[in-house]
């Protein structure tokens, strides 16, 4: 299979998908078009035909030096790129993700593609991970028997030194996709992530580092307990991040690896402790997936029925360090104690016993945090903000402009205390910076309000 050609290709794909379309030109009022509207539409071509978020923010000050207004880049953001038609089938691509790994996926074009609907996206996560020694595809690309609804799958690829549940295979999904959204009209509310087995505990991985691009997750015959083994576990595995998206769990009461008995006591944890979860579990259901022709509908009832909403009105988010420190419109950035912060939040990550062991404890731990970690929740009604903090002292709220009313106060309040009451300006630049990384047309802040807890 040629790769160098496929990916040659892509880089093409990525080009087309640059100019806006006529449509929209003709959109703009009579006022706004001449030389200055000609300026803004060229550098706005090449935005849309950058190659990758770090090439996009390159371009960004471009732009935004047009004088391009805010509600015209709002508008032009929210629209998108032009796509181009694509054959329908399975196109094998690479990339290079930042860390300088290579990784090979494969991706399945829906029949009939109109590059003019938006269409959902399964990445599928495979098991036997550790059996598998480099990085090259395994089979055809295809998904298979657990085909279900029109839409694109992703099939990744893990190998025994770059595991679902390491960093790189973060910055490779990430990186897919990026590229499915320069090249591809997909539906960026609706990414599923779903794996079998090691693909499974690599869904709960990828739940509890990046949630923000995803819709919902999908482990099927996988065990979250996994992550606890001291050759996984770094330190910074946080159940209370689950609690953004819901999930789809399937296990088997025969798998001779992760058998309902051992799994569904934590699993009915989790959803005591608020995360939304569907549970299907299959009493004969062996290390295999013979059941799907009976889950599939509901599989895809449920995939279908939990959009990602871009700016959840509640988030609660849990980091070690600045790697993984964001949801959605909450950044983390700064660690450390603050004053009034709650003395314990409600977590995900303890047990509550029946009565007290041996040694007086009354509750265990699911994972061990081997790093000092800082949470915050937020809940946002209307302009009003309320957020509580344990273990962080700076943080990042991004506003967007379809869900603040710019010409009213932003309130915020943290650990009980007012730390921000004012109007808060749209600015364009940010509205850019925002957009080079996130490449989502649903997804647009158009101020930043920096929180400092300690000054």
């Amino acid at each position: 299979m040629n790769y160098g050609r496929i990916v040659f290709c892509w880089t093409l794909v990525a080009y087309a998908a640059g100019p806006p379309t006529a449509l929209a030109q003709a959109a703009q009022p009579d006022a706004q078009r001449g030389g200055s509207t000609a300026r803004v539409d060229a550098a706005f071509e090449k935005f849309w035909a950058a190659e990758s978020p770090a090439q996009a923010a390159s371009l960004a000050d471009e732009v935004a030096k047009t004088g391009v207004s805010f509600d015209d880049a709002l508008r032009r953001l929210q629209q998108g790129r032009k796509y181009a038609a694509q054959q329908p089938g399975v196109v094998m691509l690479k990339n290079r993700t930042s860390d300088g790994i290579e990784h090979y996926f494969a991706v399945t074009v829906p029949p009939a593609y109109d590059p003019a609907r938006r269409y959902q996206v399964r990445f599928q996560l495979h098991g036997g991970v550790g059996a598998r020694a480099d990085n090259k595809p395994r089979n055809a690309g295809e998904i298979g028997a657990l085909a279900g609804a029109e839409q694109f799958y992703v099939i990744p690829y893990s190998w025994n030194t770059a595991p679902w549940w390491g960093e790189d295979q973060v910055l490779n999904l990430n990186a897919i996709v990026d590229a499915l959204k320069r090249a591809y009209n997909i539906d960026e509310n609706r990414v599923a992530v779903a794996g079998v087995s090691d693909g499974a505990t690599g869904a709960y991985y990828i739940a509890m580092r990046e949630t923000t691009p995803f819709a919902s997750f999908l482990p099927l015959n996988g065990f979250i307990m996994v992550l606890q083994s001291p050759d996984i576990n770094d330190g910074s595995v946080f159940p209370n991040n689950l609690l953004n998206k819901p999930l789809f769990v399937i296990n088997g009461g025969l798998d001779r690896l992760y058998p309902t008995r051992e799994v569904e006591p934590y699993t009915r944890h989790l959803m005591s402790a608020g995360v939304a979860i569907e549970y299907h579990p299959q009493p004969e259901g062996e290390h295999n997936t013979r059941w799907w022709p009976q889950v599939k509908d509901a599989f895809e009832k449920f995939v279908a029925e939990h959009p990602r909403d871009p700016h959840p009105a509640k988030l609660t988010w849990q980091a070690a360090g600045r790697a993984h420190n964001r949801a959605h419109w909450l950044v983390i950035d700064e660690f450390g104690a603050a004053p009034g912060e709650a003395k314990e939040l409600p977590d995900a990550n303890v047990v509550p016993l029946s009565s007290g062991t041996n040694d007086g404890e009354s509750r265990v731990r699911l994972f061990r945090s081997l790093k000092t970690s800082g949470r915050v929740d937020v809940i946002r009604s209307g302009n009003t903000i309320q957020a509580s903090t344990s273990g962080v002292s700076a943080f990042t709220l991004l506003l967007a402009p379809d869900r603040f009313d710019f010409d009213q106060p932003v309130r915020v309040t943290a650990n009980g205390r007012e730390v921000f009451n004012a109007r808060v300006k749209r600015d364009v630049n940010t509205l850019l910076k925002w957009a080079a990384r996130d490449n989502d047309r649903t997804m647009l802040y158009g101020a930043e309000i920096k929180i400092k807890l300690v000054r």
